[in-house]
């Protein structure tokens, strides 16, 4: 499933949901959740392509990621 039209914003609130906390903001979002590190780019619309690699790497579904949208 590719996610289209998801800001940074979107994803930092979902991302948010399930613990993950900003820990360095520029121009990429640095979070983790003490396990999992993820880097998002601070952009308006998010590349599907690279935001499904963001939701792997979280270690999340895109199902779950879904849910949190």
């Amino acid at each position: 499933m590719l996610f289209t039209d998801v800001s940074a914003e979107r994803a930092l609130k979902a991302f948010s949901k399930v613990g993950f906390r900003i820990i360095a903001k520029s121009k990429h979002i640095g979070m983790s959740d003490g396990i999992h590190r993820i880097t998002i780019p601070n952009h308006k619309r998010l590349n599907p392509y690279t935001l499904k690699a963001i939701i792997k790497d979280a270690g999340l579904t895109d199902e779950q990621f879904k849910d949190l949208l």
